[in-house]
């Protein structure tokens, strides 16, 4: 075991933190990329899946697949209660009221687009004020542009410090009475960054502005409680959080989502239909049209339930741990330079060489079995505001170590050796 691994996951004699049985879980972390073993740190866009998800799915596949909320057939019936299991899960998860106020939606993307179309087209009016954080993910701009065009909203955008810290007093200065919508990343997935959320919403709800938190970075990081929070809206993708891709999730308070229109129209999301008019169904069927993804939700059942049994404060220490060991190795090397050290922050470290284009770095890095982002990240405005095209991202999981960082380090600094 790595010396700083050593160190952290013994105290007293007594593991608190066992990363090696963690890994065990992981199939795809036993496999070599380019005749080396894999090293993945490209968890900001897609965690790996535990043998627990994989093992969930393939059993319902094999023994209860038929189609949700249709049948009344023993098949039927087993899977829609598995479906209508993992609702109450991610109530359970994120501490929601009511397994209504979850609604299952393709991705991240999907469900901010759901709010977007549906409360924004519904409640804004020519030049009400968006507010967005110049850290956001393309899916949390992009949909919030459309009310920009079609209904003539303002979009302003809330700042970073150099160093990533969110400016709290500059967002708030950007309040006036004609601010509807605030919608924040919850953590960057660039910078890392943690917007100090909670002071966010009790801020905008002095001054009835609606808040929607884009959780998919956070979710897999930290406890995420939007009770506590008093969010009005939030989501996040089960790709993230060890589960499988092709399902997200939308919470949206009660209060809120009884009064949004549908989304889409077709099967399920109705009461009754003729040839004259249509009545529409409540939440969270009112949201859900056609077939959904009944497979990938028993997968993120799977997911959830393997984090909600772990210790999640353990392992964010040990994701911190990691992004503090990368920073201090990454630092030795006076020609890269990291973007986003603000203290508290997520397991992320993004940087730029000199000289060198993110991609090649990226491709050269991958012979060594390194798994990395690079690119714009889907989120060019970030990367105007640093006046940068690109960077290369670094991100890590539960189950990544200490050596996973010398690998990179490693790497990259022969990387940057044969480009010189």
């Amino acid at each position: 075991m790595h010396n700083t691994e050593q160190k952290f996951h013994t105290k007293n004699n007594v593991c608190v933190f066992d990363v090696n049985r963690i890994r065990n879980d992981f199939p795809i972390l036993c496999c070599n990329v380019n005749d080396k073993p894999l090293v993945y740190l490209d968890n900001a866009a897609s965690a790996q899946k535990p043998s627990v998800v994989i093992e969930a799915m393939n059993y319902a596949l094999r023994h209860e697949y038929s189609n949700v909320h249709r049948g009344i057939h023993y098949l039927s019936n087993a899977a829609t209660q598995r479906f209508e299991d993992t609702r109450e899960t991610c109530r359970v998860f994120l501490n929601a009221r009511h397994s209504d106020e979850i609604i299952f939606t393709k991705n991240a993307t999907e469900a901010i687009n759901l709010v977007a179309l549906t409360w924004g087209m519904n409640n804004l009016q020519q030049d009400d004020e968006i507010i967005l954080s110049i850290m956001e993910h393309h899916a949390n701009i992009v949909p919030w542009h459309f009310l920009r065009e079609r209904k003539g909203a303002i979009i302003k955008w809330a700042l970073v410090d150099d160093d990533g810290t969110f400016d709290l007093d500059q967002f708030e200065k950007l309040i006036t009475p004609r601010t509807k919508v605030v919608s924040l990343t919850h953590m960057s997935n660039v910078l890392g960054t943690v917007i100090p959320i909670k002071e966010v919403i009790r801020i905008a709800h002095q001054h009835n502005i609606m808040v929607f938190v884009d959780a998919a970075q956070s979710a897999v990081h930290m406890s995420v409680d939007v009770r506590d929070l008093d969010a009005d809206f939030l989501c996040f993708s089960g790709h993230k959080v060890y589960g499988p891709s092709g399902i997200g999730v939308l919470y949206g308070k009660r209060e809120f989502l009884n009064n949004l229109p549908p989304f889409l129209g077709g099967g399920a999301m109705i009461e009754n239909v003729t040839t004259d008019n249509v009545t529409y169904g409540p939440p969270p069927s009112r949201f859900e049209a056609g077939t959904p993804a009944i497979v990938e939700a028993v997968g993120l059942t799977a997911a959830l339930n393997y984090m909600i049994k772990s210790d999640r404060q353990a392992i964010a220490t040990h994701e911190n741990s990691l992004t503090l060991y990368a920073q201090e190795q990454l630092k030795a090397f006076n020609w890269l330079r990291i973007h986003g050290t603000t203290r508290n922050k997520g397991g992320i470290v993004s940087f730029t060489v000199d000289g060198l284009h993110p991609h090649d770095i990226s491709m050269v890095i991958d012979r060594s079995g390194v798994a990395i982002r690079a690119g714009h990240l889907c989120t060019q405005p970030l990367m105007q505001h640093y006046g940068i095209t690109a960077m290369c991202r670094a991100s890590f999981g539960m189950y990544n170590t200490f050596r996973d960082i010398d690998i990179f380090v490693e790497a990259l600094e022969k990387a940057y050796n044969l480009f010189k």
